[in-house]
């Protein structure tokens, strides 16, 4: 078992629950799917996994490390060495090339492979794009460099959060065909928040949220 979400509330100031008593499992290599409407929690739960954000009570275990137990250095450990991240809203460094941006978390995790970066870049079909800036290309292509930055390290757990949000269709397909087939490569497992159904059945299984318990 790879991530073990047992038990997990979260209430924000004011007296919000936001997650109620929430457990799930998600193994090595395999895929999941948290669905649910807006405001339901899914953010908040992948912010959780992600060592972002910390909850009340229950545990949540990542590759046998219990994030309770972790100090703030420890949490940013676990993100440079153990997982990695993909936003809805790209989030490139606006100052690095596509090249640079590609490398950077690598470089964060000490874990930088030019032939696993030239092999992502290929397979991304970024090649002609390495000197770009991110103001020069379509979100599209944005987000094909927020997957290669995120698998260069070769994480154990990929995070997704609405990664097409932002795209047409035919960009989202692309974006979601890539993502399975390099987290197939390289056998991460992915946890991605989804508000469609169609993208939530390309996944091993799918989890819906409501009003902050499993349903």
């Amino acid at each position: 078992m790879l991530l073990t979400i047992d038990r997990v509330q979260k209430t924000y100031p004011g007296g919000r629950p936001v997650l109620r008593d929430v457990s799930l499992t998600l193994d090595e290599g395999r895929t999941l799917a948290l669905t649910g409407e807006s405001g339901s929690g899914k953010s908040t739960l992948l912010n959780l996994a992600a060592a972002l954000d910390c909850f009340d009570s229950g545990e949540i275990i990542l590759n046998r490390t219990p994030l309770s137990h972790l100090d703030d250095s420890g949490r940013a450990e676990l993100r440079r060495s153990q997982l990695s991240l993909v936003f809805q809203q790209f989030n490139l460094i606006p100052s690095l090339t596509v090249a640079q941006n590609l490398s950077f978390h690598a470089r964060l995790a000490d874990a930088e492979d030019a032939d696993w970066t030239a092999h992502l870049t290929e397979r991304l079909g970024l090649s002609d794009l390495l000197d770009r800036y991110p103001e020069n290309l379509s979100g599209g292509q944005q987000q094909r460099v927020a997957i290669g930055r995120a698998m260069a390290a070769r994480p154990k757990l990929l995070l997704a959060d609405e990664p097409t949000g932002n795209l047409d269709e035919t960009a989202s397909a692309r974006v979601l065909d890539l993502m399975l087939a390099l987290v197939a490569d390289t056998g991460a497992a992915l946890l991605l928040v989804t508000h469609s159904q169609q993208i939530a059945a390309r996944l091993d299984r799918t989890v819906q949220l409501c009003g902050g318990r499993i349903q």
